[in-house]
């Protein structure tokens, strides 16, 4: 992959004992190969271990950086991994939510898979928007004035979600794609 990414810098966030590893690595890996510098960002710095499937064991990962230590200024996009208990820890983390809000309310473009779009709910920045999950969100996302549909990627205005891990493909393509594009106008 081409280095379109050069001087990109990317936040993906992790949770303890509850993000999904294959949709943490594989996501962090395709935009690194394309030139990002990724900063693995959490509640606290130190290990942390994933998960597979919501319930096997991961493995373990190192927080560069946390939650209340970044800001909007320091990231042009944002990755947001699923697992059922990652994105509620997740959603419950108010630095983690806010830095959401103000990624998405400066135009830069965010890439949200599986349970991921819980923490959109949880930062208000659903409501106007297109975009799929995991199926069990479909309800919390229509709730929160979005429109859920059941597809492979969904993009709406550098907002990238996709259902599941077998998604995965489609979606690190488009996250790449997005990323490269940059800010985006939001109405």
């Amino acid at each position: 992959m081409a280095d379109t990414l050069t001087d990109t810098n990317v936040a993906i966030f992790i949770a303890q004992a509850g993000t999904e590893e294959v949709e943490f690595t594989e996501p962090q890996q395709a935009v690194a190969d394309a030139g990002a510098t990724v900063d693995v960002v959490g509640a606290e710095t130190g290990e942390v271990r994933t998960v597979n499937n919501d319930l096997d064991e991961g493995g373990t990962y190192e927080v560069e950086r946390t939650f209340s230590e970044v800001s909007t200024a320091d990231y042009d996009a944002l990755l947001i991994p699923g697992g059922a208990v990652g994105a509620d820890r997740l959603r419950a983390d108010s630095d983690a939510v806010q830095l959401i809000r103000n990624v998405f309310d400066a135009g830069k473009p965010i890439g949200v898979i599986c349970h991921g779009p819980w923490t959109l709910v949880e930062a208000d920045v659903v409501e106007g928007r297109t975009l799929t999950s995991y199926p069990s969100l479909r309800t919390d996302i229509r709730n929160a004035g979005g429109e859920w549909v059941d597809e492979e990627v969904g993009v709406d205005e550098g907002l990238v979600t996709s259902r599941n891990p077998d998604d995965l493909p489609a979606f690190c393509d488009k996250v790449v794609g997005e990323f490269e594009e940059g800010r985006h106008e939001r109405n």
